[in-house]
């Protein structure tokens, strides 16, 4: 955490020299290949390199790693590739759009790996039961960032299968909350330390969404069986929509399978594997046959979700209500004017000095940023502009923020910086998100589609101590 008593705009030039070498870092760690984008071959890696196998678990889609197709190169019924996730692996291969491998090595984005997820538009993880490393994490987020698509399946609380100390609960949340790219409940959602025993959670009623009415058949229930579900938290991201519920259960708790987005990617979860296994396996598992549980609809609700995720599958999830720019035809775009502020005091509305290539706060890229407050008084900046976003189009609003601050306070939140869309608050931010480097936020606005909005954002700080709140790199990509 920066700040001291100063000035507006007048760090020492120790502090200034700080600040440029904390934005490389996070610079640094954003630097990496680009998912693979299939023209007609969808890519998915599942992960087998976590403990997915430990216990009483078999979730591998075949023996055969990393290649199912050494097992079987023309699959025709589950039985042909041995594992829980047979089924899902065979029924995607039958559809000759679809090419999968197994992880079973350290989790990688932008190396030479066969497995490394730049070869990949999806990443599943099936219920893992070992924590990741800090590169792992750093390359897991850095592949959703730029466009990947993450499935992140847990289980219940206390499913500790190899007995290590943790479960696929504390070992998702601990991806989302302790990682370099972005901690701040990056995708809108926290798993549950529940244990749920049997249930039936049924889909909202949503048309228009792509998972839950997709090519694999519409979504009417899933089915836990020991498992565990989530709580959505809009105010992070606003992309973040629950679409099956636990019973008694709507809006931001009780959510059993959520999606999300991230940067350019996109973000699922699934509270429970009960619904991925097929009931077969390597010898002395015993295993349940949720896949074709005649109460539910998982292999629809899976299948759909990986469409989704890896692209393969067109329209918005996400974001309330489905996204409803979604579903006609757009050309993709970036909308903002002077998305980097290097033009300089242009496109934007800005009150004085808040567009400024001071070295006082370096800029995450260039030499201009936008720079609320910092004053150490009594103070209000704003920066705003107008923009047309196309009918049919889903949109997402994205910046990077970095916040600096001379308050010492760990509870209370003195200065403020809100971020607006139209009539909607999309986030608010204080000086108790002070942090080194910038971190890149992410929304969908996709509801805004087909009118003029207003993208604002107002600082305000308080008459003591000073918060600075930095802004560079904003775009509002439509597709």
């Amino acid at each position: 955490m920066l700040g001291s008593s100063r000035s507006r705009h007048r760090l020492t030039t120790a502090l200034a020299g700080f600040a440029l070498l904390v934005t490389g870092a996070a610079l640094q760690v954003g630097t990496a290949a680009t998912p693979a984008h299939a023209a007609t071959t969808y890519r998915v890696l599942f992960d087998d390199g976590h403990a997915e196998e430990a216990g009483n678990a078999d979730w591998i889609i075949s023996t055969s790693k990393p290649d199912p197709l050494s097992q079987d190169s023309s699959p025709s019924s589950e039985t042909d590739w041995t594992g829980a996730l047979s089924s899902w692996g065979v029924d995607l291969q039958k559809t000759g759009s679809y090419s999968m491998k197994t992880a079973t090595s350290a989790l990688t984005y932008g190396g030479s790996s066969t497995t490394d997820l730049s070869n990949f538009d999806a990443l599943v993880l099936p219920e893992p039961n070992t924590l990741f490393t800090t590169a792992e994490k750093t390359a897991i987020m850095n592949f959703v960032k730029a466009g990947g698509g993450l499935f992140m399946i847990s289980d219940h609380t206390g499913a500790d299968r190899n007995n290590d100390g943790y479960d696929a609960v504390e070992i998702l949340n601990d991806l989302m909350t302790n990682n370099s790219v972005d901690s701040t409940d990056p995708f809108g959602f926290s798993i549950d330390s529940l244990d749920i025993s049997s249930g039936y959670p049924a889909a909202i009623s949503d048309s228009s969404d792509p998972v839950l009415n997709g090519a694999y058949g519409t979504v009417t229930k899933s089915l836990i069986a020991d498992g565990t579900t989530a709580t959505l938290k809009p105010a992070d991201n606003s992309a973040v929509k629950g679409l099956v519920y636990r019973s008694g259960y709507s809006g931001n708790t009780g959510a059993f399978f959520a999606t999300s987005t991230f940067g350019s990617g996109r973000v699922a979860f699934w509270g429970d594997s009960s619904p991925i296994d097929d009931g077969t396996g390597q010898s002395g598992n015993t295993l349940y046959d949720g896949w074709n549980d005649s109460g539910a609809t998982n292999a629809a609700l899976a299948l759909n979700a990986t469409a989704w995720l890896t692209g393969a599958s067109s329209g918005s999830s996400g974001g309330g209500g489905g996204g409803g720019g979604g579903g006609g035809t757009c050309t993709s775009a970036q909308l903002l004017g002077n998305p980097g502020f290097e033009s300089g005091n242009t496109t934007w509305t800005a009150t004085s000095g808040v567009i400024t290539n001071s070295s006082s706060e370096a800029a995450r890229t260039g030499s201009y940023k936008a720079w609320l407050d910092g004053y150490g008084s009594a103070h209000t900046d704003t920066l705003s502009q107008s923009v047309t976003i196309p009918s049919g189009c889903s949109a997402t609003l994205s910046f990077y923020l970095h916040v600096d601050t001379a308050e010492t306070t760990t509870s209370t939140a003195y200065d403020k910086l809100t971020v607006t869309a139209g009539s909607t608050t999309l986030a608010t931010y204080s000086n108790l998100n002070a942090a080194s480097g910038y971190v890149l936020k992410s929304f969908d606005v996709s509801s805004l589609a087909g009118t003029t909005a207003t993208i604002k954002f107002t600082g305000v700080e308080g008459s003591t101590l000073q918060t600075s709140f930095v802004i560079d790199d904003t775009a509002l990509n439509v597709s």
